[in-house]
This record gives C-alpha cells, sequence and structure tokens, in this order.
C-alpha cells in the first residue's frame, strides 16, 4: 500500500507554502510523484462571462490574462519551495476551469490529495470565486473517490503520522479511512481509535469491532489502542477536545454525505471537524 502519486491543490492565498511544504515533505518520505495543481478559474481559456458582462470584452480578456498570471505566479513559486534537499520527482499542471472540478478531475490520477482548510475569515461573499472555493475540501472529499487531507489554515505541521486519533464507529466510511491512511502512518507511530456514544447506546460498541480492527491493523504492523467514551456535548467537540488533550498530528476520520435538494452534501459532524480542525485531518467517502 503505497503512495505512488500525490496532488496538492496551489491557489495564491498566504497558506498555500504551509501544505506544499508538507506535501513535500510526505512526497519525499513515501518516494512519492508530487503534483502541484494549479486551477486558473478559467473557462473554455476565458474569464467566466459573469465576471463582469457590463464593461465588455475587453474588460473580460483582462482579467483572463490576469488569472493565467497568477497562476503561473502560484506555480513559479511552488517549483522553489519543492526545490529542497534530495531529488523529489514533481510536475506543474496549469488547467482550466474551476478549483473543485479541476482538482477532482485530477485527484482521479492520484493516490492522496492535499488541500487546504477554508478560512472563513477571509471569505470574501460578494465574489463568485471565493464562494466557490469556499466548498473545494468538502467537495473534494465528497467526489474525488480518493483519500484528502486537509491541512488547517493555521499553524505549521512539520509530523503528520505519529501520533494518531481515528474518529471510529465501525462504519463503512470509517473502514475506508483507515485503510487509506495506513501508508501515512509512521514507524512506532502511536493510533488511538477513539469511539464516541451517546447515554442508552449500550449496544453499539459491540457492533464496532474494535477488538478485530486492532488485530487487523496488528497484522499491519501497526500497534494501536481502543478509547470509548459516552458524550453528553457534540461528537464534533469532543473529537476536537481528545485531539487536543492527546497531543495527536493526524486525525483520520470517514466522511458522511447525504443528499438534500439532489446535492450530495457532508453531515454535521464532519462539517463541524473541517470548520474547526486545527490538526491534519484526513478523509475519505
Amino acid at each position: 500500500m503505497n503512495i505512488g502519486t500525490i496532488l496538492v491543490h496551489l491557489d495564491h492565498t498566504e497558506r498555500c507554502a504551509a501544505r506544499v511544504e508538507l506535501a513535500a515533505r510526505l512526497a519525499r518520505a513515501h518516494g512519492s510523484h508530487l503534483v502541484g495543481l494549479v486551477p486558473t478559474g478559467l473557462r473554455d481559456g476565458t474569464a467566466p462571462m459573469d465576471a463582469d458582462l457590463m464593461r465588455g470584452t475587453e474588460f473580460i480578456a483582462a482579467v483572463a490574462d490576469g488569472l493565467r498570471l497568477r497562476a503561473e505566479a502560484t506555480a513559479h513559486v511552488f517549483r522553489d519551495l519543492v526545490r529542497g534537499p534530495g531529488s523529489l520527482p514533481y510536475d506543474v499542471r496549469l488547467v482550466d476551469g474551476e478549483p473543485v472540478d479541476a482538482t477532482v478531475r485530477h485527484g482521479h490520477a492520484s493516490d492522496l490529495l492535499i488541500v487546504g482548510q477554508v478560512d472563513h475569515a477571509k471569505v470574501d461573499h460578494n465574489k463568485t470565486a471565493d464562494m466557490v472555493a469556499r466548498d473545494l475540501p468538502e467537495q473534494v472529499v465528497l467526489h474525488s473517490g480518493r483519500p484528502v487531507l486537509i491541512v488547517p489554515c493555521a499553524g505549521h505541521f512539520q509530523e503528520v503520522g505519529k501520533n494518531v486519533l481515528v474518529a471510529w464507529d465501525g462504519t463503512r466510511e470509517a473502514a475506508m479511512a483507515l485503510r487509506d491512511a495506513l501508508p501515512l502512518f509512521a514507524e512506532s507511530a502511536q493510533v488511538t481509535l477513539v469511539s464516541l456514544r451517546k447515554e442508552g447506546d449500550a449496544e453499539v460498541a459491540a457492533k464496532r469491532c474494535i477488538p478485530e480492527t486492532i488485530a487487523w491493523l496488528r497484522r499491519h504492523g501497526v500497534e494501536a489502542k481502543a478509547e470509548q467514551y459516552m458524550t453528553t456535548i457534540g461528537f464534533a467537540d469532543t473529537l476536537l477536545s481528545c485531539a487536543s488533550s492527546m497531543n495527536i498530528d493526524l486525525m483520520v476520520m470517514g466522511a458522511y454525505g447525504h443528499t438534500r435538494l439532489r446535492e450530495l452534501v457532508l453531515g454535521g459532524v464532519t462539517r463541524e471537524i473541517l470548520a474547526r480542525m486545527n490538526v491534519p485531518v484526513l478523509m475519505a467517502h
């Protein structure tokens, strides 16, 4: 179970550098090929027609040129960041299209996707591009069919996979996320399966196959332990509290989705973790 290709989503935000540096460290550690993906935001090579219809084609052409130049500058920064010690095979892809669609399409040819948590304090609700990017992490998780590592919008993360919290409830999504996370676990990683239940859910624990899951991990060379909590607060609050008290460097969890008005969206706990996470989170759906 190796990570042959890592794809990292690139943008012009100040957090892009931290995301690239983490992606490069992981690629070097796992002997992976690193792909830096720069969606230009252009549609069919031109600026979106809703950019400013009232100001004419010259303005739209100028917007398109600006988006291309910004994408090229982002690609240049990526190249500078990955030219570190040790060889690292990589390529940069400047692709037209919205960030979500481009990342999902190119993610299909990757083993691991790395995207950034959205900093909602900096989202401009008057800009169409910002509103689209706001949903990028959750849409990539839901539609890429690949494990997605989301990097928080604050902090620096030198180590990932040494002290791991797995949100374990025995579901298909949790099992997929744990399987996909295995290559990220460092040697002698400390892995803790955290299972939560509400009062009155006594029978739930027996259905989660916790001893069997720990034995399965051991056969993969991973020593793990399990902790079970009955909580009276929200599951997201409890998981985030556990992550803080355990000083973890990676959270692993399944992403739960449901349909709403013909659109697949994430469940409440998953959305809360994405909004409030302060350590890298690997999600699979």
